[in-house]
């Protein structure tokens, strides 16, 4: 394994170089002894946060439809790689031309049906030949159908894999009808619970009402993560203008009852 050297030479920074170079190299600059003291502190686990952080103000600018914000934001994330790259190469364990080799050979070998002689009719054969390619690749036969899946996602869209993966091996309603039916029955299980009170057993419906809800908006080809964004969004937008409506006024929101709070809402979302 070849590993980038620790201090940057006297051309490190030269402007002819491609960007990805420049790049790496005010990294090396950086993390070396005259460099940057914070970015010398830096360790993987110290960056996790970042890192999570950039992703999803990518997946912000996305769904902003903002070009510009996300070829910013795609910065910061490639940023984060060679990071983490760098930190690795200090140590002769890897470097960032070991992360872009072992990606380029992934792709070529799980996309046979494209640089192979295999052809795919659809993407979702495409998936189910990924998911053979993947398990020859860790030495045989999945212990299940759901390994692979990281742990590590957020709750709705790890629910939305955990569900996409059950459905390639057939777990899954053919028509939307049942899936309606299965959120009215969770629904009357958090609704027979509550006279009970608050307790784990009244979070194990709800959770389970959230998987049944998480499951129409897969059936109907809709991302979950995407539809609770936006909602979340048009919600936070309101309640501003609803503050805003309650300054002109000289309205105190935490001295309103709900049925003023109620009609400024309703005044808002009129428009």
């Amino acid at each position: 394994m070849h590993t980038s050297p620790r201090h940057p030479n006297a051309d490190a920074l030269d402007a002819t170089q491609p960007p990805i170079q420049q790049l790496r190299a005010i990294i090396a600059r950086l993390r070396a002894p005259e460099g940057c003291p914070w970015d010398r502190e830096q360790t993987h686990a110290s960056l996790r946060a970042g890192l999570i952080e950039e992703a999803y103000e990518v997946v912000e600018a996305v769904n902003q439809g903002d070009d510009a914000n996300l070829c910013e934001e795609l910065g910061d994330l490639l940023l984060q790689s060679v990071f983490h790259a760098q930190i690795a190469a200090e140590d002769g364990r890897f470097n960032f031309d070991d992360i872009a080799r072992g990606i380029v050979k992934k792709l070529l070998h799980r996309h046979p049906h494209v640089f192979g002689e295999e052809r795919c009719a659809d993407s979702a054969e495409v998936l189910r030949k990924w998911d053979d390619i993947k398990r020859a690749e860790k030495g045989g036969h999945a212990a299940s159908a759901l390994d692979g899946i990281s742990g590590g996602l957020p709750a709705l869209m790890h629910a939305e894999k955990v569900q996409k993966k059950a459905a390639r091996v057939g777990f899954d309603w053919g028509e939307v009808a049942p899936v309606l039916a299965k959120i009215r029955e969770e629904l009357a299980e958090v609704e027979a619970e509550l006279p009970r009170g608050a307790g784990s057993r009244i979070e194990e419906e709800i959770g389970d009402l959230l998987f049944s809800v998480v499951n129409l908006a897969r059936k109907l080809k809709i991302d979950g993560e995407t539809a609770l964004q936006r909602s979340t969004g048009k919600f936070s937008a309101r309640f501003r203008q609803v503050e805003a409506l309650a300054r002109e006024r000289g309205l105190f929101l935490e001295k309103l009852t709900l049925p003023e709070l109620d009609a400024l809402w309703d005044e808002v979302k009129r428009g």
